[in-house]
């Protein structure tokens, strides 16, 4: 090996190729303090890819959209395709916040708080 080369040059598939080239979630538009939720367990792994999987496991109980992006350690942009990948498949459920006399929970504002200071 030269002395220039990289031993573990990282991932060597692009962010665009884990969503296939898809930059906007398809269907209805959600934000980062979406909660999302699995639904449609148990559901046959066949077609998903690493990155559903894995964010199919943090959903499990509820996670906003930006504490599963931190998560996966992903972008929130591909993290909105690829939630929106599974909520079509029926395999999530993406919901807004709940709300408290019309403010968001506090707790929720923290998650987002920390995801972003994640990234």
């Amino acid at each position: 090996m030269a002395a220039d080369e990289d031993p573990e040059p990282g991932p060597l598939v692009r962010m665009f190729a884990v969503t296939g080239g898809r930059a906007r979630p398809v269907g209805e538009a959600f934000d980062v303090i979406a909660v999302v939720t699995t639904i449609g367990m148990p559901y046959d792994q066949a077609g998903l890819s690493p990155e559903h999987l894995a964010a199919l496991r943090v959903a499990t109980r509820p996670t906003t959209v930006a504490d599963i992006g931190t998560r996966l350690r992903l972008p929130l942009n591909i993290t909105r395709v690829l939630l929106s990948d599974l909520r079509r498949e029926g395999l999530v459920s993406i919901d807004p916040p709940a709300a408290t006399a019309g403010v968001l929970n506090e707790r929720i504002y923290q998650e987002v708080l920390n995801g972003l200071r994640a990234l």
